[in-house]
């Protein structure tokens, strides 16, 4: 029985319909903003760190999105980096677990200014499908100033690298001018 399954799977393929991809010249478009508008703010391209304080890893796979081939944000400046030190953006994701309740204050801390907090997804913003639970001290905004939330579970790619340029957008100053 299984084998007559197996060899019905392979031979007609997959049941699912694959995904649409996203308009090329809208996340072009988008990421040409943000990354104006981080040169335009910080004088150089945007250092994001991705900090998981407890989710379910559905929005880190949709991060994990903004470095694959059919976003790709290096093309544009931004980069994803290892340590806070060199970060201007905490991208926060799932509700705040208490054991990592103190490790995500350090990590804001270690984080020089100018520095933003975004709240990725519905459990980083109230709890989510976890609010409520003895596990948890809520929302990122229990252990963090949040500047931005960005709704869903999870969030799309798109939704993220528009709530970014928001955010940057937002903080903009006026332009340096050369003397």
């Amino acid at each position: 029985m299984a084998w007559r399954e197996m060899f019905r799977a392979l031979r007609e393929g997959p049941l699912t319909e694959p995904a649409t991809p996203p308009p090329e010249d809208e996340v072009a478009i988008l990421a040409a903003r943000l990354k104006a508008a981080a040169f335009n703010r910080l004088g150089r391209t945007l250092a994001i760190r991705q900090v998981d304080s407890g989710s379910c890893n559905g929005c880190e796979l949709e991060i994990a999105m903004l470095t694959g081939i059919v976003y790709d944000l290096e093309r544009f400046g931004l980069k994803f980096v290892a340590s806070p030190r060199h970060a201007d953006v905490l991208l926060v994701t799932g509700p705040v677990t208490r054991t990592m309740h103190p490790a995500l204050t350090r990590t804001w801390q270690a984080t020089p200014d100018p520095k933003w907090v975004v709240a990725v997804g519905d459990c980083a913003i109230d709890g989510g499908v976890f609010k409520g639970s003895y596990a948890i001290t809520g929302g990122i905004d229990s252990a963090l100033p949040v500047d931005l939330v960005i709704r869903g579970c999870p969030p799309t790619p798109t939704a993220i690298l528009d709530g970014l340029c928001a955010l940057i957008e937002a903080n903009a100053r006026e332009p340096r001018r050369p003397r």
